[in-house]
């Protein structure tokens, strides 16, 4: 198995039902997780998708929400469950990339400032090399203390800030999956 993984965090049906949920930036996302998603399949690269669960609401499994959101099309190497942000914490999927030999991951998925970003820290401080494909997330606007509203593209440029060449490279999805042709290959 090749040593590199591509991530798909939370990208599921759950979040269309969240009362914070907006499509302004929904078709640049499907178009830009898509294209990650073939490129690695076309690459030989294991593509393991992640679902966030909770007990009760749209997270549950009994919601049948807890799906691929919809139209992103592919069948993953291997699927987990988490219950937490990281995508690395209680799910079995850290095991999996060990037992597999798995040292480098390209992170996307849903939310961008969120369960992208704690899972791109956490794989950095586990020492995996961390491909962090800012384009093939997505995230919605928030309202901080002091009232001022945040808009996506706002908590994406943040998140991509503190991440960069401290946890992860910020990568477009050619450049995660084409700029280390000689890892590909290994």
């Amino acid at each position: 198995m090749s040593p590199i993984a591509v991530i798909v965090i939370d990208a599921q049906q759950s979040f269309r039902h969240a009362p914070y949920f907006r499509e302004d930036d929904l078709a640049a996302y499907i178009e830009r997780q898509q294209a990650l998603i073939d490129g690695a399949v076309a690459a030989g690269l294991p593509v393991v998708q992640v679902f966030h669960v909770e007990e009760e609401g749209h997270f549950s499994e009994g919601s049948g929400l807890v799906r691929t959101l919809e139209p992103l099309r592919f069948v993953p190497t291997v699927t987990f469950r988490k219950r937490r942000h990281s995508a690395l914490i209680g799910s079995g999927l850290d095991v999996w990339l060990t037992m597999n030999g798995i040292r480098r991951v390209i992170v996307s998925g849903i939310r961008t400032e969120q369960c992208c970003e704690t899972t791109t820290r956490g794989a950095s401080d586990l020492g995996y090399e961390v491909d962090f494909v800012g384009e093939a997330t997505l995230t919605f606007p928030m309202t901080d203390a002091s009232g001022r509203v945040w808009s996506a593209a706002e908590i994406r440029a943040r998140t991509e800030l503190v991440l960069d060449r401290r946890f992860a490279r910020i990568a477009t999805v050619e450049a995660a999956l084409g700029g280390s042709a000689e890892q590909l290959a290994a």
